[in-house]
Formats: structure tokens, sequence, C-alpha cells
């Protein structure tokens, strides 16, 4: 409805209809930018793939998939969304001072921690199955197998949490894992060694990985424990890669980022990754450097390091002896300081490889095992499991 204005002299004139026009075409003009905006298969600051149109079919519609699809999709193809997301978590932080964003704690000094306040029941059930499946197949395999578990940052930097965030006790539960698996595992616990350390950049700030700095500690650590000696980085020449914004800035998108920095090693050592085609069969699919430089140009920067997350893969190394590393991403920047000791190194990943590892232990004759988590992921994650399964092979 238009508004009446009575003008000095008796006069009306009528507004309010060139309003409603203007809103009008300013709406269609936005939805139109919106529909025309070129359509993105990757949300980069996010690190994840963007919502596609989903294909309308009338059981769809009935259903509601159809407008949940399509809502997801408007909302990852809207146009100028990184500006309008990160003014929007700018304002979380200045004007009302969260101290929590995506799952992410906001710590002091521009620290990024995973929040992680309760271990639900399906967790605790998760972990006692992670803790019963390792101590197993180390039985299986006596004086073989070497169990690392890397603390999360939190544990180490407790200062930089917001203040009064009421973690897990992830230092009584380390205790009680260490405990059960070393009765049939060797452990290395590097909690007393990384908070005498603290002061070097152990782990990123925006990210939910140690740095490469972090992964040689504890390979310094691993050493010593096995009586080898050292990747000599005085040695080598480093690189530096900056601008490094991890998992945690996708998710937080703070505004007055930190940006890490990662230094590696260019070593000349060869990785070939195989396709999984069987319990203890796998095809060559290719073979490359061991860190995909290529990728630190992206936004993935870390899976530079072993070129991210294969089923199964080989490292031609510069030492003696064999050994198969069973990982999380963790060990992504640890494992190339291995090359100095060892002859081969077996990297196995089961998000991508779901057979047991006697059969592949018994054919490539490893002399060691390695397995290396992270605490956040070995509590949770469901595919370690497969660490036990049973050759089917006579």
């Amino acid at each position: 409805m238009s508004k009446v204005i009575y003008r000095k002299g008796g006069g009306r004139r009528r507004v309010g209809f060139p309003l409603l026009v203007l809103c009008a075409v300013l709406l269609f003009g936005f939805s139109a930018v919106n529909m025309l905006w070129p359509k993105r298969e990757q949300l980069v600051l996010e690190n994840r793939k963007a919502a596609q149109l989903p294909a309308f079919s009338v059981s769809a519609l009935l259903d509601g998939s159809w407008q949940s699809g399509f809502s997801r999709w408007m909302q990852d193809q809207f146009s100028f969304r990184d500006a309008a997301v990160n003014t929007q978590r700018a304002a979380d932080e200045i004007l009302f001072r969260k101290a929590e964003e995506g799952g992410i704690l906001l710590g002091k000094d521009h620290w990024m921690f995973t929040k992680l306040f309760t271990v639900d029941d399906a967790t605790e059930k998760q972990l006692s199955k992670n803790i019963a499946a390792v101590s197993e197949f180390a039985a299986s395999h006596p004086g073989k197998v070497t169990f690392l578990l890397a603390p999360s940052a939190s544990v180490i930097y407790p200062e930089k949490l917001p203040a009064g965030a009421p973690m897990v006790d992830e230092n009584t539960m380390l205790d009680e894992i260490f405990a059960k698996v070393g009765q049939s595992a060797g452990i290395i616990d590097l909690r007393k060694l990384f908070a005498a350390r603290k002061d070097e950049y152990l782990y990123f700030k925006t990210d939910h990985h140690w740095t490469p700095n972090g992964a040689y500690r504890a390979y310094e650590a691993f050493c010593a424990q096995k009586g080898l000696t050292p990747f000599d980085r005085d040695a080598h020449e480093s690189a530096t890669v900056t601008g490094f914004e991890g998992t945690h800035y996708s998710a937080t998108r703070l505004w007055n980022v930190a940006d890490d920095t990662i230094t590696y090693y260019p070593l000349d050592n060869l990785m070939t990754v195989y396709r999984i085609t069987g319990e203890a069969a796998y095809e060559p699919e290719r073979t490359e450097n061991l860190i995909n430089a290529d990728k630190f140009a992206t936004r993935d920067k870390y899976a530079a390091f072993l070129d991210g997350n294969n089923g199964y893969s080989t490292i031609e190394g510069n030492g003696t002896g064999s050994i198969l590393v069973v990982k999380d991403s963790y060990a992504n920047s640890f494992i190339p300081y291995l090359t100095a000791n060892y002859a081969k190194i077996g990297v196995v990943d089961f998000r991508n490889f779901k057979y047991g590892l006697d059969s592949t232990i018994e054919k490539e004759g490893y002399d060691e095992v390695l397995v290396l988590y992270n605490f956040q992921t070995f509590i949770a994650d469901t595919n370690l499991i497969y660490i036990t399964r049973p050759t089917t092979l006579q």
C-alpha cells in the first residue's frame, strides 16, 4: 500500500510505489546475479566440495529431499559467499567475543583447538574396540610393534585454551590407553618431551596436525627407543612454505588469522602408490616423489606429504631393513624422516585399505610395524579394527 503525504498548500503526493519497484528490481537483480554467478565444484576456503543443483523428480519433491538439496545448493553457490561468511565470522569475534566457531575453540595468541568437551557412549565403545584391536595385533607379532599416539595440542598448551574451557581429561585417557596397549607393544609417550620443548613450533595454530618439527621430535623419540641414528637435519637443506591456513581456519574463517608455515626437506626418495584389488593384492598405480611439492601451491598444503592418504604405498629408503607404518595423517610428515633408517617403508591407511595386515606383512616381509595416530583420531576411528581382520589366504 502506498502512503499519502499532504504537501504544504493542500497538495498531496503518493510515495511508496517507487520504493517497492526499487526493492523488486534489487531482489530480481540479486537473484539473477546469483543464478548466473559461476558455479563452483569446490569451496576452496572451506576445503570441501560445494553442493550441486539436485536433479528434480516428483518423488524427491514430495519427500522433501529436493528442497533440502536445493537449499544447500543455494547456500554453497551464493554469490559473494566468501565475503559474507568472513564478515559474519569477524562480527562474531569482534562484537560478541565468541570463544568458539565451527567446533573450533578460539584460544589465546591466535591458537585454535579442536573442541572436545565430552566423549559420548559411541566413542567410548569405539575406543575400547581400537585398544583391543591394536593390543591383539601386537600380541600376534611379538617384539615387532611400536605404538605412538600423539597428544592433542591442547594437552601441551593448556594455557592457550579459552578460559574455563571444559576439555576432556585427555591425560587420564592417554594413561589408560598406554597401560593397556603397552602390555603387548612398545609405547612412545610424547607428553614429557613435548612439554619440555613447548617453546618450539610443535603444532600448527590453524590446523589440527603437528608441524614437521613436531613430527621430527616424535621421530627422534622413536629412534632413541629403537637405537637408530636420526635423520640429520643439519646435513640437508630445508625449504619453507608460507601462507598455510589449515583445517581449523577453514572451520572458523578467523578474520585476524596468523598464517602457519611448513618447513620440510625436499628429499629425492620415490614412493609407489598402489591400487588395492584384494587382500595382499595391489597393482602399482603411480610412482612419484614422497613429497608432492605441487600441493604446496594449493590450500591443502599438508597433503603434499605422501601426496595425501593413500590405502597402500611403499617408499624407497636409504637405510636397512623394512618397516610398515599404520597411520592417520599425523604420520604423513613423520614418515619422510624414516628414509634415513630403512630400505623399505610400507604405509597403510585404513580409510582406503579394508583388509587385515597379516597377509601383507608375510608377503612383503616387513621387519617392524609402527602404529602412529593422534589421540582424537584414535579414540573415534571406525576403520582401525581392520588391523586384526583374519587372513582369508591359504
